[in-house]
């Protein structure tokens, strides 16, 4: 995981409509930027509509949400249509931001280890600076704990 008072790594990814975002490009606001493993699963589902159905309290407070997961456009196109997401998820097939971030670690599922996205959150402030990470979160209290990180 990085550091908190770190520059946060920029990157450059499709969201899901194939528009290109950069996180560069938000600098002069809070960012929070959160990896999840998978769209459509229960856990991921859960946090995604968390961050959604308070998305304008996120944006009151002059805060933007970007959900990065290793999914393609296509695959975040029907997950924003399904559950009608009001904010920008970022397709990371090849995982060079998920690596940049060190979000992609060894995880134990049953007994079985295999390699995945560990989901984290980290809030990035207006210059650009991580002041905030977390990495172990869970689903379906990130969106209200990010939200109080913001008061």
């Amino acid at each position: 995981m990085l550091e908190v008072g770190k520059k946060a790594p920029d990157f450059e990814l499709p969201d899901q409509n194939g528009e290109m975002h950069k996180l560069s490009n938000y600098l002069g606001k809070k960012v929070i930027l959160y990896f999840y493993p998978k769209d459509n699963t229960p856990g991921c589902t859960k946090q995604a509509c968390g961050f959604s159905e308070r998305y304008p309290q996120f944006t009151e407070k002059g805060a933007v949400i970007l959900g990065v997961s290793k999914d393609s456009v296509a695959s975040h196109k029907r997950f924003e249509e399904k559950y009608g997401l009001a904010f920008t998820l970022l397709a990371d097939p090849d995982r060079k931001v998920i690596e940049a971030y060190d979000v992609w670690k060894e995880k134990k599922n049953y007994g079985k280890v295999s390699m995945g996205v560990v989901r984290t959150t980290y809030l990035i402030d207006e210059q650009g600076i991580i002041i905030k990470a977390n990495d172990k979160v869970k689903a379906a209290d990130d969106p209200e704990n990010m939200l109080k990180e913001l008061a």
